[in-house]
């Protein structure tokens, strides 16, 4: 491949297409874990415990994806997972 402009290489012009398509696969992800969030939350707040339950397993499985990829640090994703458990346990606890 030739240069396109005067002063950039091609492997630089070619790492910024490979951040490009990794940025939108991490805002993807990321979108992904807060709308599954999201859904654990919005079934608590309606006290359906059994349909959390099964969406929080989902969504551990998604955090703990993006924590291996390090699209979010481990320890972001571990301190959702804590929170969103916390929710659910206070909702069978009232049960």
């Amino acid at each position: 491949m030739t240069k396109l402009k005067l002063g950039r290489h091609t492997q630089a012009l070619k790492a910024q297409r490979k951040d490009k398509r990794r940025h939108l696969r991490n805002i993807s992800i990321r979108t992904k874990i807060r709308t599954i969030a999201r859904k654990v939350e919005a079934a608590v707040a309606q006290g359906k415990a059994e349909e959390a339950k099964k969406i929080f397993l989902q969504a551990m499985k998604e955090l703990d994806q993006a924590a291996s990829k390090k699209i979010i640090p481990k320890k972001r994703a571990s301190r959702k997972k804590s929170r969103l458990a916390k929710k659910i346990n206070t909702l069978l606890t009232k049960k």
